[in-house]
């Protein structure tokens, strides 16, 4: 007899976390199947060996933070581990635009989305209440000398746009004093592993994983209080199937893995099956795990044939653009200090609005934010990509190492030689990434292909106007910053990387729209519900996590509200 349960979430993410806890608050007996591990504050990688193994590639013996998937039409970076995309994402929490919320088909047309703004309103609200979501304190010191928060701004003012502070899911204050590195106290600082957190270090390394505990990722949070509610929560739990129960509900199966961080890279003991069923279940793998175990569901039978028409549709990479300003300079032409090693990853944002907006602009809405990245990738550049320069201070510093040991010289201040070995670090000083999102079109297509694996298409010249528009704003900012504009070397030729995928699973109006219905619902099957930002049926524009979160709430209050008074027996 499998273990039974009211409700089983596959994943951990922004929808799985937000269900989980929700659920469990309402008396409901959750389990939370999440295939990666857990990574308390401290544990995530830094050295080269350890990320080395910090890569999803399970035919290798690797259960890491990092599953980088590539496609025939794009690739695609997410998140395995107990937080879902809360553990790498850039903590940005921003609403979606009211008059955003349409579906742009490609026939020009715009159709609502099954929820409004006004809908997801409060559940936005209780969002940013449960996960501490603060702007960065720019009106206090250190604060306010962020170089690469100062930059964007004069950017922004420049040219005459919208610049914003987001709120973000990170602490930069204990109580009401703001400060770099300080204790959180109370209940801020309460959650499952019992490990120490403090205000964010500024130190760029959120993409990677806060050893902090300053991000409020939904471990800390939304999960540690589902579990203090008495949510069971496995790890190394990966789901291969599932189908409805003759009795009601669903049988999930998924194997066990034992996960512990030292194995990581060694040879792992055989992963144990498991079954387990739920009156309910609720799918939140995220974008790519969802729609795959749908798609392989509805090529595996006639029970989810059904699905077959909306099913994988609507793919987006939510408009994600890396690009770079190099060498900015001052009116001077004096190489400007934009360190974005200082600071977290996403500070501010500039706005650029839609058509939609009514006013008067042409085209799709974006948002371009400063990027950050962690200390040990500006050493990375500046000895990679700047290695000609330092190669000659090293070859000096050798020279003058000769000089002092053969008696040749008596200066034995060698200083001034060694800070010229390391250069002017302009290349990493005053460069800036920036990180555009926005409506692109949402027309890419996901499918299994013959070898049983996930496949996603994207038409060629797919969100051109788009990406012209994005990247026109990239080289402005660089312009207005006295810098060079440079494309994605990973991108330049067209190939799309989004950390944003979304759609395969959307929301529509009735089951000739979309998968699921505007309660998360799936068409056709009572008690499956999809949470996850597969439900989107086109680009949410900001970065979608808040959205994402607030869409998993609205679900909850459904099946909150139609909770059965009584438990099937297992079978």
């Amino acid at each position: 007899m499998a273990e039974h349960f009211d409700v089983v979430i596959v994943g951990s993410g922004f929808g799985g976390s937000v269900m989980a806890y929700r659920l469990a608050e309402a008396g409901m007996r959750v389990c939370v199947l999440e295939r990666g591990r857990a990574y308390p504050p401290g544990s995530f990688p830094r050295s080269p060996l350890a990320m080395r193994d910090n890569f999803w590639v399970p035919r290798q013996g690797k259960f890491g933070l990092f599953h980088v998937w590539q496609f025939r039409g794009t690739d695609a970076v997410v998140s395995s581990g107990l937080g879902g995309g809360s553990l790498i994402y850039a903590n940005v929490l921003l609403r979606k635009d009211e008059k955003w919320f349409v579906d742009t088909h490609a026939d020009g047309e715009n159709r609502p989305w099954p929820v409004s703004r006004a809908q997801l309103d409060p559940h936005y609200d209780r969002i940013e209440t449960m996960l501490d979501a603060q702007r960065y304190p720019v009106q206090h010191s250190p604060y306010s000398e962020t170089p690469k928060l100062n930059a964007l701004r004069d950017a922004a003012r420049a040219l005459g746009q919208e610049w914003i502070v987001p709120k973000l899911a990170v602490a930069f204050r204990q109580g009401d004093r703001p400060g770099v590195g300080l204790p959180l106290l109370g209940a801020s600082a309460e959650n499952m592993f019992g490990v120490p957190r403090s205000t964010c270090r500024l130190c760029g390394e959120c993409n990677v994983g806060c050893n902090y505990g300053s991000k409020s990722t939904l471990d800390l949070t939304y999960l540690s209080r589902a579990k203090r509610l008495g949510a069971v929560i496995r790890t190394g739990a990966q789901v291969r199937r599932f189908e409805p129960r003759a009795l009601g509900g669903y049988t999930t199966h998924y194997v066990q893995r034992a996960l512990a961080p030292e194995a990581e890279g060694q040879p792992q003991a055989a992963p144990k099956a498991t079954t387990v069923t739920s009156t309910t279940l609720v799918l939140a793998a995220g974008t790519l795990g969802s729609s795959y175990l749908l798609l392989k569901q509805a090529g595996a039978g006639d029970t989810f044939a059904s699905l077959r028409p909306q099913l994988g549709r609507r793919f987006t990479g939510n408009g994600d653009l890396l690009t770079f300003v190099l060498g900015a300079r001052t009116e001077t032409g004096d190489p400007r200090r934009v360190d974005a090693t200082r600071g977290p990853v996403i500070t501010s944002a500039i706005r650029i609005p839609d058509a939609l907006d009514g006013t008067g602009a042409p085209g799709r809405g974006f948002y371009v934010e400063d990027a950050g990245f962690p200390t040990f990738a500006a050493w990375l550049a500046e000895w990679t990509v700047a290695r000609p320069t330092k190669i000659r201070g090293a070859l000096e510093l050798i020279k003058a190492y000769a000089a002092l040991a053969l008696g040749l010289t008596s200066n034995t201040n060698l200083g001034g030689r060694i800070a010229r070995t390391l250069g002017d670090a302009a290349l990493s000083g005053s460069s800036l990434p920036l990180l555009t999102m926005g409506r692109d079109d949402a027309d890419g297509v996901m499918r299994i292909n013959r070898t049983g694996r996930l496949d996603i298409e994207v038409p060629a010249g797919s969100s051109g106007d788009y990406l012209h528009a994005a990247r026109s704003q990239s080289k402005r900012i660089a312009g207005a910053l006295g810098g060079t504009f440079m494309e994605n070397p990973l991108s330049a030729h067209g190939r799309p990387i989004t950390v944003h995928p979304l759609g395969g699973c959307g929301m529509g109006h009735n089951p000739s729209e979309g998968v699921v219905d505007s309660r998360g619902e799936v068409f056709g099957f009572p008690g499956l519900f999809v949470a996850d930002g597969s439900v989107m049926p086109g680009p949410v524009g900001p970065n979608p996590a808040l959205t994402i979160a607030a869409l998993a709430d609205h679900f909850a209050d459904h099946i909150i509200e139609s909770k059965p008074r009584s438990r099937p027996r297992s079978g």
